[in-house]
């Protein structure tokens, strides 16, 4: 197990943000977990995985907790459905390529997404159509109150858009592994964000899981920064959902948007905050990505808390003059 004093957070954090934590955490195993005594440890205490959903505030006076449980189980290959069992701190991205790489469906929309397993099972992670919950079958945790093991049922998770029951109950249960469940049959998912027509001129019919997997790659890599290249937290806002009729108050045929099962209307944040001139936009050492205006990098490598904090404040104002529609940041605030 890993213990350090006065931690340097700055690459556990794909903000790059230059921060400390007064004591650091790596454990390796789920009994190394359970002998903590988390009230004798500085305070508070956090848990967390690679850092690319976070944006921390300041130095954390507290003590960090990070898996590095790393394992990858399947249950029985010879079925249509398997299922598999998959440590927290795996990282979401390699477990993709391997399920992809088996032939079997299901994970590979979300390809490339940054960060470990047990982080995107707490904020449902999702993309081109497809969230973490359509393929997570349960989530094992320890419950910190008494260190016993948690199994939740994945109707038991209250997952919603970036949401989790795991975020309104902060703290309390530390995830330890997940269980997936994909599939062999042909499944492919391509009608969201422009996935068929990375595939143009492809058989669609002899589609692998790896060749979506190569096509969602290439779409990310065109419009998003590589977090290795240039510090972010990906996506910085949340899409927001609104009604029918505020939609329509400011709709033309050209605007996107997807309607959803309850008739209400999700707008990509992106196209509000493009319309309200913000594309590339400089303030200090952060900058609005001219390729993804959903995303704010940190573009000097050196960009101040207050740099990113005054940028994301004049994007929700804006947002909301122009459209009354208020933007709510994906990334957590820590």
């Amino acid at each position: 197990m890993k213990r350090i004093e006065n931690y340097d957070l700055s690459n556990q954090n794909t903000f790059r943000m230059k921060v400390k934590a007064a004591l650091y955490i790596e454990y390796d195993n789920v009994e190394e977990l359970q002998s903590l005594d988390l009230k004798a440890l500085p305070q508070p205490v956090f848990h967390m995985g690679a850092g690319s959903n976070l944006l921390f505030t300041k130095d954390f006076p507290g003590t960090i907790l990070h898996s590095n449980i790393k394992f990858i189980k399947y249950v029985d290959m010879g079925l249509d459905e398997v299922l598999l069992t998959v440590g927290s701190g795996v990282v979401f991205d390699d477990l993709i390529a391997n399920v992809a790489g088996n032939g079997l469906w299901g994970m590979e929309n979300l390809s490339l997404i940054p960060g470990e397993v047990g982080a995107a099972a707490v904020q449902n992670i999702g993309a081109y159509g497809v969230e973490a919950k359509d393929v997570i079958s349960g989530v094992v945790c320890l419950d910190t109150k008494d260190w016993t093991k948690t199994v939740f049922k994945v109707g038991e998770c209250a997952y919603g858009y970036r949401d989790s029951r795991f975020k309104h109950e902060r703290g309390r249960y530390i995830i330890t592994s997940v269980l997936f469940r994909v599939t062999r049959k042909y499944s492919p998912k391509l009608d969201y964000g422009g996935v068929r027509a990375a595939l143009e001129g492809r058989d669609l019919q002899a589609l692998t899981p790896m060749d979506v997997r190569e096509a969602i790659i290439g779409i990310r890599n065109a419009k998003l920064p590589d977090p290795a290249q240039i510090g972010s937290a990906g996506s910085f806002f949340k899409n927001p959902v609104i009604s029918r009729e505020h939609f329509e108050r400011f709709a033309t045929p050209e605007t996107p948007h997807y309607d959803l099962p309850d008739g209400t209307v999700k707008v990509p944040a992106a196209w509000l905050i493009d319309q309200c001139g913000f594309r590339g936009k400089v303030l200090g050492g952060a900058q609005v990505y001219e390729k993804q205006p959903l995303v704010i990098v940190n573009a000097s490598g050196s960009a101040s808390l207050e740099d990113v904090l005054a940028l994301e404040n004049q994007i929700i104002a804006a947002v909301q003059e122009r459209y009354e529609i208020t933007l709510h940041p994906e990334v957590d605030h820590i």
